[in-house]
């Protein structure tokens, strides 16, 4: 693996994306947005998106410079249609909406609809809990069928995340963000360039055998093309078996059917990200501050201090192993494999920064 710096891992994913046509604040969002995925060790989010992200813009998949537009706006809901901007633009305002009605009404429920790649869900939770507000969110992605249905071979799902945020008043918020697919698709890319393998039962061949080569989700690896995941003959599956795939389910019915983003029976338009979210002000609920996080502190620290299996790893709760593995790579880099890397040198390259201006950016 070679260890990129933050910084300059950075400044490179702003500059090809201001060079692809995208407005400077816009640049600069995907790629603190790209980059913290990264620092937080959900690398399946993280940059090795850039080659993908700029495929798609001069596709006309997604498109530069688009701001949420709002189609409902109610005291306590609202109905954002992305079309089809930039997740990283499109996915900030729209919790920004929610948090203000929050705030206002004690609760609101925003959909998304239209969105491009809404990137880590987590990041949403995470600017929730700086409002002092707890929040859930499902997610779909339409016309991105990629997951197979409990007890199936073939595809129904997409990896349909699940996220929820609760501040804790301190530095260690609780943030709680899965795939409901039993690895996000972009462990899958990772490990398809090189990177760290999936479980052995991560996938599902066409004859229905289990398996963790990621060739039966992406196709043959010598067509010239980047990766994509619609190609392959088989599907991924959901974590938990049933559990999980009741989840993916859920995401469909609430982000897709109630949300208004669309169902995958039948697509029908391009590859769009929903997401139904419900924020909450603890206020609301007849609690003062200081009691509701008295509380979560408290309840947070006895579960850290169950006794570990692992001494040495100890018992984390969700958000502890993120906040870990950022301090680590701020101070030693972001791992990437030589494929990956070599995709994101080459989108730069496509986008018109010459080598030796890539040199200068990277110092």
């Amino acid at each position: 693996m070679i260890q990129i710096a933050v910084a300059p891992l950075e400044r490179l994913v702003a500059e090809t994306f201001r060079r692809a046509g995208c407005p400077e604040d816009e640049a600069s969002r995907i790629a603190y947005y790209l980059v913290k995925a990264n620092l937080t060790g959900h690398d399946s989010h993280g940059v090795i998106r850039v080659p993908r992200y700029l495929e798609w813009l001069q596709q006309g998949r997604v498109h530069a410079g688009r701001r949420a537009a709002l189609e409902l706006d109610a005291p306590s809901i609202a109905i954002v249609d992305g079309r089809h901007g930039f997740g990283q633009t499109i996915g900030p305002e729209a919790c920004a909406i929610g948090c203000r009605k929050a705030k206002e009404s004690g609760i609101a429920l925003v959909a998304i609809r239209r969105s491009g790649h809404l990137g880590r869900i987590g990041d949403f939770a995470e600017l929730a809990i700086e409002q002092g507000l707890v929040s859930l969110h499902f997610v779909n992605a339409y016309n991105s069928v990629l997951v197979a249905p409990f007890g199936s071979r073939e595809r129904r799902f997409s990896t349909n995340p699940i996220c929820i945020g609760v501040p804790t008043g301190d530095d260690r918020p609780f943030v709680l963000d899965f795939a409901t697919s039993l690895v996000a698709e972009g462990k899958c890319l990772v490990a398809h360039q090189g990177g760290k393998p999936i479980p052995s039962d991560a996938l599902v061949g066409p004859d229905g055998r289990l398996t963790g080569d990621t060739s039966v989700l992406y196709g043959p690896s010598d067509d010239g093309g980047y990766p994509d995941p619609r190609r392959g003959p088989g599907a991924m599956r959901a974590f938990g078996e049933h559990k999980g795939s009741g989840l993916a389910l859920a995401c469909e019915l609430l982000a897709g059917a109630l949300g208004g983003s669309g169902i995958n029976a039948d697509p029908d338009g391009p590859f769009h990200n929903g997401m139904l979210s419900f924020y909450v002000d603890p206020a609301a609920m007849g609690r003062s501050e200081d009691a509701f996080l008295a509380d979560v502190r408290r309840f947070l620290a006895w579960i850290r201090d169950a006794a570990p299996i692992d001494p040495e790893a100890g018992v984390l709760v969700p958000g502890d192993k993120e906040r870990m593995t950022a301090a680590e790579r701020r101070a030693r880099g972001i791992p990437l494999s030589p494929d990956s890397w070599g995709a994101i040198l080459g989108a730069a390259r496509k986008a018109g920064i010459a080598p030796a201006e890539i040199d200068a950016i990277l110092g």
